[in-house]
């Protein structure tokens, strides 16, 4: 099992999660975050920390594609270890649903 990041977190990306982390598996991307399932040692810290409930382990339903994405994109973005600046319109989206309209495959600033 590993933690996963959701749709959820699109537009969002509060970061609370990230200095809680005791690995140090989250990678940034412009838009949201996402968890290396390699480097996540299933602790779980993160799952009640973040404000948008983005993150969920990927034994729940549906988990697969959001396991996909996190793998690929975790690849390619930078790691963040210190929480930033969440975006301004950040509760604007929070609970919104379809959010994947939105997604950016670009990376953030990351460290």
């Amino acid at each position: 099992m590993t933690y996963v990041v959701t749709e959820a977190c699109i537009k969002c990306k509060y970061m609370d999660c990230v200095e809680v982390c005791p690995v140090d598996c989250f990678y940034e991307g412009e838009n949201m975050l996402v968890i290396n399932p390699n480097e996540c040692i299933d602790c779980g810290v993160c799952e009640p920390e973040c404000p948008a409930e983005a993150i969920l382990p990927d034994t729940e339903d549906g988990m697969e594609e959001w396991l996909e994405l996190n793998t690929k994109y975790s690849e390619e973005w930078p790691n963040i270890t210190v929480k930033g600046e969440q975006p301004a319109d950040a509760d604007d989206w929070k609970g919104k649903d379809g959010k994947m309209e939105h997604f950016s495959d670009k990376p953030g600033k990351g460290d």
